[in-house]
């Protein structure tokens, strides 16, 4: 069994976040299944000291970037097809509001990149699973907007603590498409149609053991679709 990990970068606040895409490694190895690390070959939108949260004047690539997670073992979306792999995860990070779309700008009036577009939809249109993990369903709700699939997704809940405006967030899946569920970061969102996981992670106010436990949710949850 073959699980795409589809990485936006490396570091929360301008690629994949980190703590995300290694427990997503560790849950997919504990079912016994392989990871197969995708990146995407373009400039990300920005670099950002981690320490600051200043953005520095330099140009990073989200493959090479992605890479440092994958330690070096990582695949060009191009050179991906659905027929590769058995299902799809996509860890979090504000690399997926602001390098595969641009969300973070422009809310769900923002663009996706049509690689990332590409292989959702084609994803979806053979059913195979799907897991979006933190703010990553933005991603999902972009690639099938306009179409005839209204899947049910969660970014977390307004009833407990988050670092984010949830409610913002889910009025903009809405205008995508997209009925948004209320989930805490010990649960996930399981749309058994369309075959899409969903799970809060750090949208919500959480320690590294929840993260740890709502990946392995989504991971459990995503094995037993395929």
């Amino acid at each position: 069994m073959k699980i795409g990990v589809l990485l936006s970068g490396c570091g929360v606040y301008d690629g994949a976040e980190i703590h995300e895409a290694v427990l997503t490694l560790l849950a997919i190895e504990e079912m016994g299944a392989e990871a197969i690390c995708i990146g995407v070959n373009a400039a990300q939108y920005h670099v950002i000291n981690h320490i600051t949260g200043d953005e520095m004047p330099e140009s990073r690539n989200m493959l090479v970037e992605a890479a440092r997670i994958a330690r070096g073992t990582i695949t060009d979306i191009k050179d991906i097809q659905p027929a590769d792999i058995d299902a799809l995860i996509i860890p979090g990070g504000f690399g997926s509001a602001k390098n595969f779309t641009k969300w973070a700008f422009s809310g769900p009036e923002g663009a996706i990149l049509p690689e990332v577009k590409l292989l959702i939809v084609n994803m979806v249109n053979i059913g195979k699973p799907i897991a979006a993990l933190c703010v990553s369903p933005v991603i999902i709700a972009k690639a099938l907007e306009g179409s005839a699939i209204h899947s049910k997704m969660t970014l977390g809940t307004t009833e407990e603590s988050s670092p984010y405006d949830i409610s913002s967030f889910n009025e903009g899946m809405v205008i995508a498409g997209v009925e948004p569920v209320l989930k805490t970061v010990r649960e996930i969102q399981i749309d058994t149609k369309n075959k899409i996981i969903t799970a809060p992670c750090y949208m919500m106010e959480a320690s590294i053991l929840d993260i740890r436990n709502n990946i392995r949710q989504a991971v459990e949850a995503l094995c037993e679709l395929i």
